[in-house]
């Protein structure tokens, strides 16, 4: 199924299970279904099952988001106690759609509860209390951290997922992996074709004596990262610069953030360290998973080039818990990390060009396909060493890919039964019901994103409200602000409106800390104010320069 069928599909309002192998451009369908219904105003809530997932989303924990925290079940005086949360149940009761990522780390009796708690909290006995739901992920992929003795059972074993009889919409194009060997490997892995010829294929890339230097390793165990990174940079000649996350918002989901963040909350660089970026910014050209090497440090910044050849002053980067409007919680750091090594864990979600992988220790189905299937070709694959267990995939998985094939031909041949037009009755229809609106969106591909955001802007939109419409974190719309700026589009006159009235007062002082310190560097400024105006705050006061 392409892109644009399974969107089709999710606009009609149907429960989706969104899948397809790694690089099939899963996280871009949502995305793109995210932005539509926050330009129609339909309430939707984007939650993962795992923070650091979370975290790249832009979103909350379903467990954080359901209010469930740690629980597998809920009790009668569980759900009671749920139901007189007036925040949870204002929450669930705006929202219309729920997307859950990486729903193949979420297991059988966490997704039933989420299920209880919602009919709860939204006094409805249907699935879920009447959301769309959308569940995205690969089965093949991290499977749930089962408790001791405990057998593992899957999201889509629950009771819960056989109520809400999810369309199977399973990607088929490839947008990550280039080199049709590499695709026969994977393929072989995913369909457990132990056969000679995919060790045989492996072993060629079997490079112990000379791994590509420049490459990330990928280990199974936290303890081989820390310590390859710790050696690595101590083998540098040169002073260590250290920077300190700031934080904001109540403790609790500020912890959240930090736990979950792939940035460190201490992150110690020198020049020479091999880092990666840790968030996506299309507009100063790096996303996540970007390799780089620090080049040196200006105004408190550190200068990386990345592998392009392209040499970026890094700004500090803002992660936030919002829920709806409102931000509940915010980290600031700058989006790096030490990149000699990381876990597989974190891996999963990245693109990388060539990465060194020790599969040698690997413990669960799964880890060895996700540590791949992270590279785009197999010249970009290192392997120093594998397991029995590295190539393994669930068996139960296996069989259940060939049903979730089968049940997404059902539905693409079930969408090509209707015209345009009454697919696009069915989109209005489920819009309306939603409390939506239906309204023309100007074509992308007329429209550059700044134009979007400058449109909004004028309409009388704040910075909230766009990034709420646009589908984008509130850093992504100050930097079309800062660009918009730059090219005369927007006055500091016509950005007034957006200053909070407790930073318009300082002003001033910010300004000419600005000038004394030499130019329009955030971290100069930061730290001559001992980190008194966050960073988003200074944006903010820079854009009135």
């Amino acid at each position: 199924m392409t892109q644009s069928e399974a969107l089709a599909i999710l606009k009609t309002g149907a429960n989706v299970f969104l899948t397809g192998e790694p690089g099939s451009g899963k996280t871009h369908t949502v995305n793109l279904y995210v932005e539509y219904l926050r330009e129609h105003g339909v309430g939707v809530a984007v939650t993962a099952s795992t923070g650091i997932a979370a975290t790249h989303l832009g979103g909350m924990t379903i467990h954080s988001w359901a209010g469930i925290g740690i629980k597998h079940e809920l009790s009668a005086h569980d759900l009671e106690a749920l139901r007189g949360i007036s925040r949870l149940t204002s929450r669930a009761q705006k929202t219309s759609v729920l997307i859950i990522d990486e729903i193949s780390m979420l297991g059988a009796k966490t997704l039933s509860a989420v299920n209880d708690a919602l009919c709860a909290l939204r006094a409805s006995q249907k699935p879920f209390g009447g959301l769309q739901v959308v569940f995205v992920g690969d089965f093949f992929q991290l499977p749930p951290v089962s408790r001791e003795n405990e057998e593992t059972k899957f999201s889509f074993e629950s009771s819960a997922w056989q109520e809400a009889r999810p369309a199977v919409c399973y990607l088929s194009e490839q947008y990550r992996q280039e080199d049709e060997e590499f695709l026969s490997l994977l393929a072989s892995i995913r369909n457990n074709f132990r056969e000679e010829s995919t060790y045989a294929l492996l072993k060629t890339r079997n490079v112990e004596a000379i791994a590509q230097e420049g490459a990330t390793h990928l280990y199974s165990h936290n303890v081989d990262v820390d310590r390859v990174n710790s050696e690595k940079l101590k083998e540098l000649s040169g002073k260590e610069v250290s920077f300190q996350m700031s934080s904001r918002g109540a403790r609790p989901l500020v912890e959240q953030l930090k736990k979950s963040c792939l940035s460190p909350e201490i992150l110690t660089l020198k020049k020479g360290a091999r880092v990666m970026f840790t968030k996506n910014n299309f507009e100063m050209g790096f996303v996540n998973g970007t390799l780089g090497e620090v080049v040196g440090f200006e105004d408190g910044q550190p200068i990386v080039a990345t592998k392009s050849g392209r040499k970026i002053a890094v700004e500090p980067a803002e992660w936030e818990i919002n829920d709806g409007l409102k931000t509940l919680a915010v980290i600031t750091q700058f989006p790096l990390r030490l990149a000699w090594a990381i876990t597989v864990h974190k891996s999963q979600g990245m693109t990388l060009d060539a990465a060194v992988m020790d599969l040698s220790r690997v413990f669960e189905y799964g880890q060895g396909y996700v540590a791949i299937s992270r590279v785009k070709t197999l010249s970009g694959l290192f392997l120093l060493g594998l397991n029995d267990k590295a190539l393994e995939v669930h068996p139960e998985i296996s069989n259940a890919d060939s049903e979730f094939r089968r049940q997404s031909g059902k539905a693409e041949r079930a969408l090509g039964r209707y015209t345009k037009d009454e697919i696009l009755r069915k989109h209005q229809k489920f819009t309306l019901d939603r409390g939506g609106s239906i309204k023309k969106v100007r074509p992308k591909n007329k429209t550059s994103t700044y134009e979007r955001t400058l449109e909004l802007y004028k309409n009388g939109k704040d910075v909230v409200e766009i990034a709420k419409t646009r589908g984008y974190v509130e850093s992504t719309i100050i930097t079309h602000l800062e660009r918009l700026k730059s090219q005369s589009k927007l006055s500091p006159d016509e950005l007034k409106r957006i200053i909070p009235k407790n930073l318009s007062k300082d002003l001033a002082k910010i300004h000419k800390t600005f000038e004394e310190t030499g130019g329009e560097k955030l971290s100069p400024v930061f730290n001559k104010f001992n980190g008194k105006y966050s960073y988003h705050e200074l944006r903010l006061a820079r854009l009135m320069l």
